[in-house]
């Protein structure tokens, strides 16, 4: 006997089932609900504590609801009962960024999702919170969400509420849910861990940086213009016919769209590139967002939306450079106020800023002083790329069945 079975989500094992969201929801009366007509959410109803109101900017996060929330107060989330959630409930958008889900942490004891969201509160005993996240995350979960995606005017889910009902989910038995689950939100914690460190040990290398250059000048450094210190390149798109994302040519960087926390992420090629950073230059986006930032880690071709940067007198000083524009960034984002549609700068501007130029000795100081914070920034990137590429390599084949979990060292 086939130790497989067909199914419309395709071949699942035997023991596992396919149910309907409907299927496997809490018993609570509003397990599955929608948020609040707009005209009973208004700006003046915002208060500085009180109950958060999960929105879309909220979603942009790898698991857990988070960042900055706008508040009601308990009186006004009480008559927006309805449309309340708490811990453990999964929160998506029907309308605008579709496609968008995430868990409700514990931080706060509710929330209340905004207008164009809609959340599922689940029966537990029948699926696990975190396995059916994982499932929506999955491309086949994403699939599920978008083909009921409405082709007219601002994009939303057509009947949200009932679409979710219907959505089919492959479910193994509450155990194998669980390890399923365990597996791939330890691989998050992971990779959570990392940025975070990241982010700090940047932060520490940015300070060092205000104190040395900054906070410190010295009498005898000179004042110039950037291009005194730096050559830069700006990008220049090639031919569109030359771009793949099979990994033929050379990695091309078009924005902030291909950007990471310190190193773009490859999601385009091209085999025609006409400019070009080398590793370690500085990247800036100069097409809005203007002033996003980061580092090549390779040779690659810059698009017209990219800037290339690196010390003139000697290319070693590669995290001189880097903490140097970001210390500029105030007058480089101010350029995304300009244009007459969206914010640009040019070569003009950037040649027209001014800056302080130290000694190189000074720098090759600061160079050895911040050498091991920028290594292990780099070596937690290697490894934020390598968990990712695991985990999403693990999901869609967890998900399907293809890998198995032991189930008789889950009993």
């Amino acid at each position: 006997m086939s130790e497989w079975k067909e199914t419309d989500f395709g071949k699942i094992p035997n023991h596992w089932d396919l149910k309907k969201i409907i299927d496997i929801k809490s018993e609570d009366k509003r397990a599955i609900a929608m948020g609040p007509f707009g005209s009973n959410i208004k700006a003046e109803n915002f208060v500085e504590k009180g109950v958060p109101v999960i929105r879309g900017t909220n979603l942009n996060y790898p698991k857990y609801v988070d960042g900055d929330f706008v508040y009601l107060t308990e009186s006004k989330a009480d008559e927006l009962a309805g449309s309340n959630c708490k811990a453990g409930d999964l929160v998506f958008t029907h309308r605008g960024t579709i496609g968008q889900v995430g868990l409700v942490p514990d931080k706060y004891p509710r929330y209340v999702i905004s207008q164009s969201g809609m959340k599922l509160t689940v029966n537990p005993l029948l699926i696990n919170n975190e396995f059916l996240f994982y499932f929506f995350k999955s491309e086949y979960g994403q699939y599920q969400i978008l083909k009921y995606e409405s082709q007219v005017g601002v994009p939303s889910i057509s009947n949200p509420l009932t679409s979710l009902k219907e959505i089919e989910v492959p479910c193994p038995p509450l155990s194998e849910q669980t390890s399923i689950a365990s597996i791939l939100s330890s691989l998050d914690h992971k990779i959570d861990l990392l940025h975070r460190q990241n982010a700090t040990l940047e932060k520490i290398a940015e300070t060092l940086f205000r104190k040395w250059f900054v906070e410190d000048v010295k009498e005898e450094w000179e004042m110039g213009k950037l291009g005194d210190e730096f050559d830069f390149t700006m990008g220049a798109s090639p031919p569109g016919e030359s771009y793949n994302e099979e990994g033929i040519g050379i990695p091309m960087y078009q924005g902030n769209a291909d950007f990471g926390f310190r190193f773009p992420v490859n999601r385009v090629f091209t085999t025609d590139p006409k400019r070009f950073a080398e590793k370690y230059d500085t990247l800036i986006s100069v097409r809005a967002p203007v002033g996003e930032q980061n580092m090549a880690n390779e040779r690659c071709c810059i698009g017209r939306g990219v800037a290339a940067f690196r010390f003139k007198k000697d290319n070693s000083f590669y995290t001189y450079t880097y903490y140097k524009m970001k210390s500029l960034m105030d007058g480089i984002k101010q350029f995304n106020e300009t244009g007459t549609v969206f914010g640009s700068i040019s070569k003009t501007d950037f040649e027209a800023l001014d800056i302080v130029i130290p000694d190189n000795g000074t720098i090759e100081m600061f160079q050895d002083n911040v050498r091991d914070i920028d290594n292990k920034i780099l070596l937690n990137s290697e490894q934020i790329y390598t968990l990712t590429s695991l985990r999403d390599i693990l999901l869609p084949k967890l998900m399907n069945g293809e890998v198995q979990i032991n189930r008789h060292y889950i009993n």
